[in-house]
């Protein structure tokens, strides 16, 4: 794989994170007047058909509700679900979560909210709720951000193999070698014995590479591997690459733990965990750094605020877009209903506006995340695209001073 092509894998991965999150937050603060939104759960393995025919049934139950605006709601929320559930042949690969109701708008009135969202994660069971707030309790877990690393303790004479989930460690396998120890007995020559020994360990250092490398290579958003052991036996075994080379190439460091069980992955984790922090601050670091650096030469291939890099990514000259995931900015469309006259803004928030010509208030038509439209446009462009925290130092700083957008360009 390219670094280009890895790079666009890692952004489509980034901004469906960013728009579950985002979508997550939206529905978090709707609330209905009555008992009139409802949540639908479904998970891969359901039938759209199982679904839909559940669905009839919550319709017709429906119907007996005493109050006619809630009665009316509730029902057409699941008509609106079940027109929808139609375009899908099967639920999609995590399964799908759904939310549609009715939420207060202007004075008395209602407004229909729809979202169907595909989980970053597998939904596990079907579920269907009508209540007065959207119930979230599944896909809450999910929003913690879950990176995944490999992690190997081995010495002669056992290794365990797991992975770090997040902040939970799943054991993958426990192994115990048949190495015999240095010391024997008998009228061996010793020479005969040693190489029996370092036979054996090769066998065995062979098995547990072989076992990590297919276990690390079903897992498609590996960041790293992490080796630890008591003595020499974790660089032998690095070193001598028994490891599959995708998988070798992912090694982030070693590390000194005095167990190789399901404790000593516990060890590892906590001895590495200084390390896995201070990897994504300094790549970081080296991105707002290198956009610093041509800002300070003026060497004119560097750009930052959002009318400068909207009009570089459109022009196809920016190679590398930084954006932090603290911007929230929107792209506001406005339009006067008596001369047809359009307003354009970028703000954080909706604004009232007049018309220059007739003076009447203009509608808002259409409102764009800023995120979303710098990240379709550099991927139009080919560009390569950094998403960065405002977590570090740097990335607060570049958030403050910079509006949150900068880029690299190809050329001055």
């Amino acid at each position: 794989m390219s670094q280009l092509e890895e790079n666009k894998k890692e952004i489509e991965k980034a901004l469906k994170e960013y728009q579950f999150k985002k979508y997550v937050t939206e529905i978090r603060k709707l609330e209905g007047r009555g008992t009139e939104l409802i949540s639908v759960y479904v998970p891969p393995g359901r039938q759209i058909s199982d679904v839909i025919a559940y669905l009839r049934d919550e319709y017709s139950t429906s119907t007996n509700i005493k109050s006619k605006t809630t009665r009316k709601n509730v029902t057409s929320a699941i008509e609106s679900i079940m027109s929808k559930l139609k375009y899908y042949r099967s639920p999609p690969e995590n399964g799908l979560a759904v939310f549609v109701g009715y939420v207060p708008s202007k004075g008395d009135q209602s407004e229909m909210v729809s979202y169907f969202i595909e989980p970053p994660q597998q939904i596990t069971s079907f579920l269907y709720r009508c209540d007065s707030k959207f119930y979230l309790g599944p896909i809450l877990p999910m929003l913690e951000h879950k990176d995944v690393y490999g992690l190997i303790v081995i010495d002669r004479a056992e290794a365990t193999i797991g992975l770090l989930k997040g902040a939970r460690i799943e054991v993958i396998e426990n192994k115990e070698s048949q190495v015999p120890s240095k010391h024997h007995q008998g009228g061996q020559s010793s020479r005969r014995y040693e190489r029996l020994i370092e036979i054996a360990a090769h066998e065995f250092f062979t098995k547990i590479g072989g076992i990590a490398s297919a276990a690390f290579l079903k897992e498609p958003d590996l960041k790293g591997v992490l080796i630890g052991g008591p003595g020499s036996t974790k660089e032998f075994f690095y070193k001598k690459e028994y490891l599959q080379y995708q998988i070798q190439q992912k090694v982030v460091d070693l590390y000194d733990v005095g167990y190789t069980n399901e404790y000593g992955l516990k060890e590892l984790v906590e001895k590495a965990s200084e390390t896995l922090d201070q990897l994504e601050v300094a790549k970081e670091k080296r991105i707002i750094e290198r956009l610093l650096v041509e800002i300070k030469k003026g060497s004119g291939l560097a750009a930052y605020g959002d009318v400068e890099i909207m009009k570089y990514l459109k022009e196809g000259k920016v190679d590398t877009l930084i954006i932090s995931k603290g911007l929230k900015k929107f792209q506001f469309k406005y339009r006067c209903e008596n001369d047809g006259e359009e307003l354009t803004e970028i703000s954080q928030e909706e604004k009232v506006h007049n018309c220059q010509k007739c003076n009447s208030q203009m509608v808002p038509v259409e409102k764009v995340d800023l995120i979303e439209e710098y990240i379709e446009l550099g991927q139009k462009s080919d560009s390569k695209i950094e998403l960065v925290s405002d977590e570090s130092d740097e990335g607060s700083l570049f958030l403050r001073a910079f509006g949150g957008i900068g880029a690299i360009l190809r050329y001055s």
